[in-house]
């Protein structure tokens, strides 16, 4: 027959067990709320691709990250790609996706090249968010074909994998394909005004120095308009001279 003493033991270990059972299970909790409810509410970030709404397979889960890999290794523009199944405690996406926008910083570091794809299952609203060098980069004609082509669809057939792939891949391309040409552009734009500018100095220089009051005076000695004055004639020409050679200088 146990001892009371052996019995007390057992359920004193009993209860730590227990104890122990519950902090490990409140401290995974707490590390699980903090990481979806962190900054006010709003998840916190999990690379190219945050699927909180568990609606992506690991092959679209892999593919849709490889192609906003990608993009910002060709072209600096930063996307990501967000699933949530509500956007409680706001009242629509919309408001939801930019606060989301503002509070990872996405595409700060790209000068303000970001894209944010969100997509809320429970509303069935899906919104894209831009930076604000991007806004010209991919117009709202090609956000409404986006809606068409793919996300509205995607709450019809719930293909989100399938959808939010192809959907990438068009802002992709967009956003690389304008970026690239407004790159190229300004380059080429400076070198031209820089040329403008140089020929106009050119032109501006040789207009100085043949102007008529402005040549050897002289022809104007041989009629005798210097005739007398000797070399102060010349010296105040040629000191006039210099000092319009001076002005473009400092120009």
């Amino acid at each position: 027959m146990k001892s009371w003493g052996t019995v007390w033991y057992a359920i004193r270990a009993h209860v730590w067990r227990v104890s122990l059972t519950a902090c490990i299970w409140c401290l995974w909790g707490g590390v699980a709320f903090s990481s979806v409810h962190s900054q006010g509410g709003l998840p916190t970030p999990r690379g190219y691709v945050s699927d909180y709404a568990n609606v992506l397979s690991l092959e679209w889960h892999e593919r849709i990250r490889s192609v906003c890999h990608e993009l910002e290794d060709r072209t600096g523009v930063e996307m990501l790609v967000v699933t949530i199944s509500s956007v409680h405690p706001f009242a629509h996406a919309q408001e939801y996706g930019i606060r989301l926008y503002e509070a990872w910083r996405i595409g700060t570091a790209q000068q303000e090249r970001g894209i944010l794809l969100l997509t809320a299952l429970q509303e069935q609203q899906a919104v894209v968010v831009l930076g604000r060098n991007l806004l010209s980069a991919i117009p709202q004609s090609t956000l409404d074909r986006l809606s068409e082509r793919h996300l509205r669809p995607m709450f019809q057939t719930a293909q989100f994998g399938k959808e939010l792939y192809q959907a990438v891949v068009m802002l992709a391309a967009e956003a690389g394909e304008n970026t690239a040409s407004a790159d190229r552009r300004s380059p080429s734009q400076t070198g031209f005004w820089m040329n403008v500018g140089v020929v106009l100095l050119m032109l501006f220089v040789l207009w100085r120095f043949t102007r008529p009051e402005r040549k050897h005076p002289f022809q104007r000695w041989r009629r005798g308009e210097y005739w007398g004055t000797g070399q102060g004639g010349f010296g105040g020409n040629f000191g006039g001279l210099g000092g319009g050679m001076g002005g473009n200088s400092l120009s």
